[in-house]
């Protein structure tokens, strides 16, 4: 289920998302949205719609020390305060021996970062990326969009995902970060 586009441009963070929920092969098109802002994050999340709530409700990053690096940050204090929140509202589990958690994207600070299900952090070279069924659609958009304004490439994204892929539909919805908070 799910597409999440990102695009990163100028110190702003856009991200656009889907509003289909899959379980097996019933499809509903969900209310609740899948990209949430919290101070100066922005997430959109795949995965589950509880992890998605946790994100948006209960989920407090921590504040970045001045003196460490934003990679340093977010692979160790905030990767630390994510995993807290994920246990304590019964969303992550074990799987032979290794907590896991869910599949995200995170604006901040003008950057995307993707959050993986083993909480292992990257950032695409490109200042774009997409998660869910429809990533790879998505990214092809993405890609084939370069130089047009960052809102028409995440529709692109989206679009392209939905008509590809049976587990995205619109209402397609729309977040900017900007890079003042």
């Amino acid at each position: 289920m799910t597409c999440i586009a990102a695009v990163a441009e100028n110190g702003n963070v856009w991200m656009g998302c889907d509003s289909a929920g899959v379980a097996g092969l019933t499809l509903k098109v969900r209310k609740d949205p899948k990209i949430y802002r919290v101070g100066e994050f922005l997430f959109g999340f795949t995965s589950s719609f509880r992890m998605g709530q946790l994100l948006g409700y209960k989920f407090l990053p921590p504040l970045q020390p001045d003196e460490m690096c934003i990679e340093q940050y977010m692979a160790t204090d905030f990767v630390d305060k994510l995993r807290e929140t994920l246990k304590d509202g019964g969303y992550a589990r074990d799987k032979d021996g290794e907590e896991l958690g869910g599949t995200f994207l995170v604006g901040y600070r003008g950057r995307i970062f993707r959050i993986g299900e083993d909480y292992q952090v990257g950032e695409n070279v490109e200042p774009c990326d997409a998660v869910g069924c429809g990533e790879d659609l998505a990214l092809g958009a993405l890609h084939a969009t370069r130089g047009r304004p960052p809102e028409e490439r995440i529709q692109a994204a989206l679009a392209a995902a939905e008509a590809f892929s049976a587990g995205v539909r619109a209402p397609f919805r729309l977040e900017c970060l900007a890079s003042n908070g």
